[in-house]
């Protein structure tokens, strides 16, 4: 079994509709597409049938992925968490110490980043440089354009 994964209640019910969607949509529109490939005749030089049956092959590791993380969902209550460190589904308030520049992040599963909206992965190189600080730390993260410094100025729900 994979490790759990934390989700808000709002992130679990799109993963939900998305594996939905791809069982009751995607998965028969597929079949039609093979189904319509195999009338074509030959199949050994059919391309159509080819690419569709690939496709199918993807569409079904994708669901499979989806299940699995699924089963190791768990939803965290925001409300419940502590604000002293900084944990998943915490919003936590940032200044870069080489330029002073402030910004927020909220700490979410992979599934539901979206740095637009400030949601980064908790297991991204930020997330995880983060993860158990506490207000007055300084984090040293390496990242792909070299080790930044972090200082956490807040930690909120």
């Amino acid at each position: 079994m994979s490790t759990p994964a934390y989700y808000t209640e709002e992130g679990l019910r799109k993963l939900q509709e998305e594996l939905h969607h791809l069982r009751t949509v995607e998965r028969p529109h597929i079949s039609q597409q093979i189904a319509e490939a195999r009338d074509k005749g030959d199949l050994s030089e059919n391309a159509e049938y080819h690419a569709a049956k690939e496709e199918q092959g993807l569409l079904e590791a994708r669901i499979a992925k989806m299940e699995e993380v699924l089963a190791s969902a768990r939803v965290v209550d925001p409300d419940l968490l502590a604000t002293d460190k900084v944990y998943i589904h915490c919003t936590v308030k940032v200044k870069q110490v080489a330029n002073g520049m402030e910004r927020s992040f909220t700490l979410v599963a992979e599934s539901e980043a979206d740095i637009k909206s400030g949601k980064i992965s908790v297991s991204s190189p930020i997330g995880q440089g983060l993860l158990g600080r506490m207000a007055g730390d300084v984090a040293d993260i390496k990242t792909p354009n070299g080790t930044m410094q972090f200082e956490v100025i807040e930690i909120s729900r």
